[in-house]
């Protein structure tokens, strides 16, 4: 298998300086990628002049996360992309199970890591975690971090998993199945765009598997930070355009007024919190939600999976009835 680990660059000069090397050191099966985003900083320079091991593809423009893979790509023959973060350390033999799956299971089209926190390792990391869900109303949470919950990693979760979706962290996809898919929506421009690929995925008979036997680590926060009202906006938006594009038709717009009234009742929240700023983030990704529903109900496909979810509110059951952890949940209620 031809694999090719594709790093998307931004003015990430620092990120380079630091986690590449560990790319480069750890990735001997594979053909390393810098695919820059039309940085303005020396990023280009400084990968062309210490690391001539490694490819470099330069976008013309910064299409974000979305767009600028799509670009990048394009260019790059290899079997299996693994997608990962500037700010990723990744560890020794992490691609070996990677690549043992993807020869091994054929309907397994996509593949995450163990993602842990690079600033605190004995911590799940918040993009991504063990392995990604939603819940009925399009609220992802992942095995080992439920909103800002994170839980410390004991192996509670060291076995091979199907999930939902995983983690643009560090994103492993067949080629072909990305082409198929024509790749990541590049109107999200960045969040959520992994999962509305993964959902789609799911969509035509693919699975989605969680390896712990790989490992990274991740920053996190690099390109926008949590407390980021622009980063708020792109969650809601984007979160509400992947519903529209994979729900099953007999409950999208039923699902789609509850979740409006939950983004609401979040709204408030930021507004009693003193964080008006994400109040006003809500709003704007609300007005563009409604802007972009017809362009984005014209991208659903032919099937939608019914049984999407796998826990029925998980705003109620962290925000009320105060659960956690993962596993404390009770799925598909």
């Amino acid at each position: 298998m031809k694999v090719a680990v594709v790093i998307l660059n931004w003015n990430g000069k620092q990120l380079l300086e630091q986690f590449l090397p560990s790319v480069v050191q750890f990735s001997p099966e594979a053909t390393v990628y810098v695919a820059d985003n039309a940085s303005t900083d020396d990023s280009v320079s400084f990968v062309s002049a210490n690391f001539p091991n490694v490819s470099i593809v330069v976008n013309a423009t910064n299409t974000g996360y979305a767009g600028g893979y799509n670009e990048a790509l394009h260019s790059i023959d290899a079997d299996i992309y693994a997608l990962i973060n500037s700010d990723i350390e990744v560890t020794e033999n992490w691609l070996q199970p990677i690549i043992k799956t993807f020869l091994a299971e054929p309907k397994t089209a996509i593949v995450q890591p163990k993602i842990l926190d690079f600033k605190n390792k004995e911590y799940f990391e918040y993009a991504g975690a063990a392995g990604g869900y939603i819940d009925q109303y399009g609220y992802p949470f992942c095995r080992g971090r439920i909103f800002d919950t994170l839980e410390k990693d004991y192996g509670q979760y060291d076995s091979n998993q199907e999930i939902f979706w995983a983690s643009g962290a560090c994103f492993c996809i067949r080629s072909s199945v990305y082409k198929e898919l024509k790749g990541f929506d590049a109107s999200f421009f960045a969040h959520q765009e992994e999962i509305d690929l993964c959902w789609r995925a799911s969509n035509k008979g693919y699975t989605i598997q969680y390896l712990f036997e790989s490992k990274v680590y991740h920053v996190g926060g690099a390109t926008l930070q949590q407390g980021n009202p622009k980063k708020t906006e792109l969650n809601f938006r984007n979160s509400l355009l992947m519903l529209v594009k994979n729900l099953p038709k007999n409950k999208l717009y039923t699902v789609l007024f509850i979740r409006m009234i939950l983004d609401g009742v979040a709204g408030i929240k930021f507004l009693c919190e003193g964080q008006p700023k994400h109040l006003i983030a809500v709003l704007k990704a609300h007005l563009s939600f409604y802007k972009h529903f017809s362009e984005n109900y014209k991208k659903r496909g032919n099937f939608q999976q019914f049984q999407y979810f796998f826990t029925k509110n998980i705003v109620i059951k962290y925000f009320l009835n105060k659960i956690r952890f993962f596993n404390d949940l009770n799925l598909n209620k």
